[in-house]
């Protein structure tokens, strides 16, 4: 792979990696839900060979970690016993 194909495949994982930031900002907006630290990493997706850029979902409140927690619950989603 050329490197000019390599940076072209790592700006369709940043891409792909925006448009999940995006979707997720969207869905949690509409339960009331933000999470203002809720990014791209940016050293995860630095430079040309970028494999997998990660989503940092930041740091929240307690409040919004618990509001997070029900909405989570409600769709059967929480990972505890209970």
């Amino acid at each position: 792979m050329t490197i000019k194909e390599r940076r072209r495949a790592a700006e369709g994982r940043v891409r792909a990696a925006e448009d999940a930031v995006t979707r997720l900002k969207e869905g949690l907006s509409g339960v009331g839900i933000t999470l203002p630290s809720l990014r791209i990493d940016p050293v995860s997706s630095a430079g040309s060979d970028s494999m997998t850029p990660l989503v940092d979902l930041g740091r929240c409140n307690l409040d919004t970690a618990l509001r997070l927690s029900v909405v989570l619950e409600k769709q059967g989603l929480a990972g505890h016993d209970g």
